[in-house]
């Protein structure tokens, strides 16, 4: 016959599904030994080149809801490909942009992600919801995705997902400052973004253990740098007490540093500011304190659970979680004597912290 062959008609003439021929040429999905001979024996028939076909060895890259030159997802995007280089195969970028609110049968996938001779698998970096994840689970596609930006409730434990461990590490940099003497600590962010609530969880969890109440500035909005900038501004106009802020990621310290400024507060002098994501810390004056999260080992890893699951699609779903390190810098010190705040029960909590 003339052309290639398409999925469906090798299909019929298997007696299967087009979903099960996809998922046994793109080595995507779980199969028994008869129906696969039964597949390729009936592509060959229709005059497919399996050897061929069997020479792609590509991985599709999709970054999904976010700014291509995001530089957090920038370096997940290295690291993923120079997993990928080292071990034989090819990654593919392809941006997607698509709304939580659309069911997941009615999720449209571009051409990448519905055609497993284009790409045996998908990693899914940027923003992401259930709906999409669900969809390329009912279509058998392999993938994984990071699990640190899945918006809303999703069924933990359902998919392969790498996270970063900024819970901890929120905790761990919100002890930091309490150690330098800090009581008056601010967390400005979005929580309805998932990490800066995860962040936050870390900080509230440090708080109430050194018997402090945590402190909330937020504002509804997908722009980092204006979401530091307001909220604390709205701190200082309301004349809240406040020795350190505790800015959810880089680019909202940078809004914090900014509003600072704009009020002739000085950092860390007057007070101190710290971060997360190490994606800005070097570029800011005085250096950002911040948290460190290992976006190029986030991308190898994603990669690496991908391939897994192409070789073993019986396995159950994985999630690895990357360690957090406290970068300490210049724009963090000990809070002015006259802004100390005395408190023995955290006093006695952070001596406890030390001996640890």
């Amino acid at each position: 016959m003339k052309g290639r062959p398409t999925l469906q008609e090798i299909a019929n003439r298997a007696k299967v599904s087009a979903a099960t021929v996809s998922r046994i040429l793109s080595v995507s999905g779980p199969a028994n030994r008869e129906t696969v001979a039964r597949v390729k024996e009936a592509a060959l028939e229709l005059g497919m080149n399996l050897q061929a076909r069997q020479k792609s060895r590509t991985i599709a890259f999709v970054l999904a809801n976010r700014n291509v030159l995001h530089p957090f997802q920038a370096h997940i995007l290295v690291g993923a490909e120079d997993y990928c280089r080292l071990h034989g195969w090819d990654l593919l970028f392809q941006t997607l942009q698509y709304s939580p609110d659309v069911p997941c049968k009615d999720v449209h996938l571009p051409r990448v992600l519905r055609r497993r001779d284009i790409a045996h698998a998908v990693i899914l970096s940027g923003t992401n919801t259930e709906n999409l994840l669900r969809s390329l689970k009912d279509k058998g596609v392999a993938f994984s995705t990071l699990g640190n930006n899945i918006l809303g409730d999703y069924q933990k434990g359902a998919y392969d997902t790498v996270c970063s461990d900024d819970i901890q590490g929120g905790h761990e940099l919100t002890r930091y400052l309490q150690t330098l003497g800090h009581r008056a600590i601010w967390f400005v962010g979005n929580l309805r973004l998932p990490w800066f609530a995860r962040c936050y969880e870390g900080y509230a969890r440090a708080m109430v253990e050194a018997g402090l109440k945590p402190c909330l500035s937020g504002f509804d909005s997908t722009d980092e740098s204006s979401i530091g900038y307001l909220a604390t501004r709205s701190i200082l106009s309301r004349g809240e007490p406040v020795t350190a802020v505790f800015a959810g990621t880089d680019p909202s310290a940078q809004g914090v540093y900014k509003a600072l400024a704009d009020c002739k507060i000085r950092i860390p002098q007057d007070i101190s500011v710290a971060g997360c994501n190490d994606t800005q810390g070097e570029l800011l004056r005085p250096q950002l304190t911040t948290i460190r999260e290992f976006p190029e080992q986030l991308g190898k890893q994603l990669v690496e659970l991908v391939l897994n699951r192409l070789t073993q699609p019986d396995l159950p779903p994985q999630q690895i979680t990357i360690p957090t390190q406290i970068v300490k810098r210049e724009s963090c010190c000990p809070p002015k004597e006259s802004q100390a705040v005395s408190d023995r029960t955290s006093n006695e909590a952070l001596a406890a912290y030390h001996e640890t």
